[in-house]
């Protein structure tokens, strides 16, 4: 079956940054078949289904490099409990740790993050977490497309940004290990390829010489992505100098750590010298913009572009909004830089959708051409903070609303279609994931943790 979605601006991200008004896209099977006028498709598939795009804006689906599914149950708690910038560090992202959860309550979770991420126009998602295989075959049921990143890691009794001595447990690290050579066998290229299998180190001050060595030949054999938290609070720069009398990246730069298929998250407590060494590696950064925000830091984007990196987005913890990443990363950088002009909202849109595709390793995806995935989305453009329709890239990454997604389409199938949801019973997964949510606080609150200000009495014991 062929579609057709015509009369709508289509918005490629190519190298150009076409756009193309009252414009049609042709789809077949999975695949981008044609772009070209209105008139001209649909007499050049007359039987296609014809999708009436007025109004309307398509583009690429969002690729959200770096998230944490699971951590939903942590809205509008950890975003306001952040580490401290200056010592002493003790450790962790929050003094309060995120909740227990079974099986099926992590499973429950991750569906309410896709469908969030579905709803913000997100079609490639890097999920990363320890025991990913608990809710692998529910995301696959979804119809996006995961790459789902196993974490490894081998110190103890502790988390990231702890300056304290490394306890190692050397066991642990190759049970990590062990948990991705099967999941890699169990679910690399499952749904129609639409799933695949990574690797994660936690980050550098969680990691032994060893085990980052370990992974990195894990890598290589089994051909794949790699992701690690860097340089992501103040605390773990100052653990890697404790542990290894380096900074971060320099630590990951002498084992051979860093290569043009590692996806490195945050790199926003970074010396020049390092991000030097990320350019001459030609990694990929995630730039977590909207979580940034709220820890009060920001990475030098322009410095690590201009050394080389490959920069695209992601939502990180407690939100899978991209719609709102994509605003906030503009805004940072413009504030940042100190200039009204720079980055512009194509610049922006392209580290969120063609770049983050990059840096999954899908190279035809991510943007708009014949023969590339027929991942994209509809923007519904008639709404009164859109309107008048001028510069509809400026208009979008300006003023647009996850709301505004209407469609969105994974390997040219629809998993979103004029605003209902296809592939996830919404209804069930809101009630459950509020339910558990409750349950799941209220356990935490019988220990000695005290609930911050403001707290749901639903979710208090």
């Amino acid at each position: 079956m062929t579609t057709v979605i015509h009369n709508a601006a289509i918005v490629t991200v190519d190298d150009a940054d076409s756009v193309h008004y009252n414009a049609a896209v042709a789809i077949e099977g999975d695949r981008i078949a044609a772009i070209g006028p209105t008139a001209e498709l649909l007499a050049r598939y007359p039987a296609a289904e014809k999708v009436d795009g007025t109004g309307k804006l398509v583009m690429p689906g969002f690729a959200n490099i770096h998230t944490h599914f699971t951590m939903t149950l942590a809205r509008g708690v950890f975003e306001d409990l952040s580490p401290p910038h200056k010592p002493p560090f003790s450790g962790g992202l929050s003094p309060i740790p995120l909740p227990e959860m079974t099986p099926d309550e992590r499973r429950a979770f991750a569906l309410l993050g896709a469908l969030e991420a579905v709803r913000s126009g997100t079609t490639h998602v890097l999920e990363d977490s320890n025991d990913v295989h608990h809710y692998a075959e529910a995301l696959a049921d979804t119809g996006m497309r995961f790459l789902l990143a196993e974490r490894a890691y081998d110190r103890i009794g502790t988390s990231i940004g702890d300056p304290a001595p490394y306890q190692l447990d050397r066991a642990l690290g190759q049970g990590h290990i062990r948990n991705i050579e099967r999941n890699h066998r169990d679910w690399n290229g499952k749904a129609d390829g639409r799933m695949r299998i990574a690797i994660s180190a936690w980050a550098p001050d969680m990691c032994s010489p060893e085990l980052l060595q370990d992974l990195s030949a894990l890598q290589k054999q089994l051909d794949t992505r790699i992701t690690i938290h860097l340089n992501q609070i103040w605390g773990e720069v100052a653990a890697v100098r404790a542990h290894r009398n380096r900074l971060p990246t320099e630590y990951l730069a002498d084992l051979g750590f860093l290569n043009d298929r590692i996806i490195c998250a945050h790199c926003r407590c970074m010396a020049p010298s390092e991000e030097k060494l990320l350019g001459e590696a030609k990694v990929n950064v995630s730039f977590n913009s909207a979580i940034a925000a709220r820890r009060g830091l920001s990475p030098r984007i322009a410095d690590l572009e201009g050394y080389g990196c490959n920069i695209g987005m992601g939502s990180d913890n407690m939100a899978e909004d991209m719609v709102e990443v994509v605003r906030t990363g503009l805004f940072m950088e413009r504030v940042r830089r100190e200039d009204g002009r720079e980055p512009t909202p194509e610049r922006a849109l392209r580290w969120a959708t063609r770049n983050g595709y990059r840096a999954l390793g899908v190279p035809d995806g991510g943007w708009l051409a014949p023969g590339n995935k027929a991942d994209l989305i509809m923007v519904d453009l008639q709404r009164a903070h859109l309107i008048p329709v001028l510069r509809v890239v400026s208009d979008f990454v300006h003023n647009g609303q996850a709301r505004d997604v209407q469609s969105v389409m994974v390997d040219g199938q629809w998993v979103m279609k004029d605003g209902a949801v296809l592939t996830m019973d919404e209804e069930k997964i809101l009630h459950d994931a509020q339910r558990i949510a409750n349950e799941a606080w209220s356990r935490t609150f019988k220990t000695r943790f005290t609930p911050p200000a403001g707290f749901s009495p639903d979710a208090l014991p």
